[in-house]
């Protein structure tokens, strides 16, 4: 074991030391990536984790502690052990992705130079390179050049509040010196939403004092889309009930199985009722940057404003959210607040490209800097190819579950979410019959997996009833890992049958 003494400060930031220490990281993280065999989630006891991760402490408190190589290796060693093997090919539970390897060492940068990117001053490049992105994939967008806004936010959940924010602002002026009104002449605020939204647009309902209560839900059609004609009869029945709907949420990839909302039909329903288009775009905005795949976004260019995760579909290190508005002013307008001691009075060239007036956080990652160091490496070639790579892979394994008489497939993928159910008793006698227990086998069968530690699966209630969820997230997944899934999938099952009160 390498120990070394180091006795004051000046120790501690040696810039050789640093050259060390990260040797030993990307030693580490070499091996990592080197690895490509068929993992899951290794999950270990919490308890056994902490007395693991408090054996790597140091015991020294009334001075620096002696540096030891040794310990550094186990933390780092640890923390690599114990994550989601999102590079691995059995990873199909999240919509985590493994990134970019260069975009990990540009993140490895942006952590060492610590420049928080809401204000020019602090991280000019972050600043320029989140103007020269949002021009970029605008282009895919299509709203007229200087008209729209872009911020970077730390995650899908920031950027939907924000968002919803902003719209607010817009239908209700007052709202943000005065609080929320009760019922108004026009009516009580209401945000209308699918079945399927996520739950981040139901929490920005609660923070934003509209509340749950008023979340007016819009039906579903059989792709569990929103269905426009039975939205439209939704919202006039809404406004009977006295609610005023000020924004309209769509999903274009939702989380449960990928669906795409119909952008068109939905924004001209939005705009005739004098209401604002949000889009989360959270996973699905990046096929935007495919020619093959963009038609599933038709409309975007009349929704008000979109998120989109870069940290998913983009393959970049976490979190990098964009928040895109078509009206520029709308996105000043979603904060009224002054500061001097970070809101200059008088703009210049420089404060023109300052966020911090534009989003809640004060100090932020300059996030940008990964996707845009690797879009002007690589072009946007890199990120159509592997989008396009993953839905054909995730369309090839709906045809091979159809094949299968032991599984039922709940829907046409149109991205990379595909969701279905594994009925041991095949279609003859699909036994359980009862939904109930049709529900326990399948989250049954999905702890099993997860703890046998091969595939990592989610599983999500479809009209009350689990299923299992697969996502598809690493373009070296291939249609043989998806046939070695559903063998485990079997096995798990007889496991379960066998042994009902089994490991969960």
């Amino acid at each position: 074991m390498d120990v070394r003494v180091r006795g004051d400060l000046s120790e501690v930031f040696d810039v050789q030391h640093f050259r060390e220490n990260s040797e030993t990281a990307v030693a580490i993280l070499h091996k990592h990536l080197s690895d490509q065999s068929i993992r899951g989630l290794e999950l270990v006891d919490p308890a056994v984790l902490t007395r693991a991760a408090r054996a790597l402490m140091t015991d020294e408190s009334e001075r620096i502690a002696d540096f030891d190589e040794g310990r550094l290796a186990g933390i780092l060693e640890l923390y690599v052990r114990t994550g989601i093997a999102v590079h691995s090919p059995g990873s199909m539970g999240r919509q985590f992705s493994g990134v970019v390897p260069l975009g990990g060492v540009v993140d490895f940068v942006s952590s060492v130079v610590n420049q928080p990117s809401a204000f020019y001053e602090a991280g000019q490049l972050p600043n320029v390179a989140e103007r020269i992105m949002a021009e970029e994939l605008n282009r895919f967008i299509g709203w007229a050049p200087g008209s729209f806004d872009m911020v970077t936010t730390s995650g899908g959940s920031l950027a939907n509040l924000t968002a919803l924010l902003a719209a607010r602002n817009r239908a209700f002026p007052d709202f943000w010196e005065q609080g929320g009104p009760g019922a108004t002449a026009a009516g009580r605020p209401a945000v209308a939403v699918g079945e399927d939204v996520h739950y981040s647009v139901a929490r920005a309902a609660g923070v934003l004092g509209i509340g749950e209560a008023q979340l007016v839900r819009l039906p579903l059609d059989r792709e569990r889309r929103i269905c426009p004609r039975r939205a439209e009869r939704a919202l006039a029945e809404a406004e009977e009930r006295g609610l005023r709907v000020f924004c309209v949420v769509a999903s274009a990839g939702s989380t449960p199985v990928g669906a795409f909302d119909p952008l068109d039909e939905l924004a001209d329903l939005a705009h005739r009722r004098g209401a604002w288009l949000h889009v989360d775009g959270a996973h699905g905005a990046s096929l935007l940057v495919s020619d093959r795949l963009r038609p599933k976004l038709r409309g975007i260019e009349k929704a008000d404003s979109l998120t989109w995760d870069a940290h998913k579909m983009m393959f970049v290190p976490a979190p990098c959210t964009l928040l895109f508005y078509r009206d520029r002013a709308h996105g000043a307008a979603a904060f009224r607040q002054h500061a001097s001691y970070v809101f200059d009075e008088e703009p210049d060239p420089y404060t023109a490209l300052d966020s911090g007036d534009r989003t809640l956080e004060c100090t932020k990652r300059p996030m940008i800097m990964a996707l845009w160091v690797l879009w002007s490496l690589y072009g946007r070639a890199l990120f159509a190819r592997k989008i396009e790579r993953l839905c054909r892979t995730t369309a090839l394994a709906h045809r091979i579950l159809l094949e299968q008489p032991d599984f039922e497939v709940l829907h046409r993928p149109e991205a990379n979410i595909l969701c279905f159910r594994h009925h041991p008793a095949g279609p003859a006698g699909r036994a359980p019959a009862d939904p109930r227990e049709v529900h326990r086998l399948q989250v049954a069968i999905r702890d099993r997996i997860k703890h046998e530690g091969t595939f990592f699966l989610s599983k999500v209630d479809i009209d009350g009833v689990a299923a299992l969820r697969m996502v598809l997230m690493n373009h070296q997944t291939t249609s043989e890992h998806v046939r070695l899934l559903l063998q485990a999938i079997r096995r798990a099952a007889q496991d379960v049958q066998a042994d009902p009160g089994g490991p969960r």
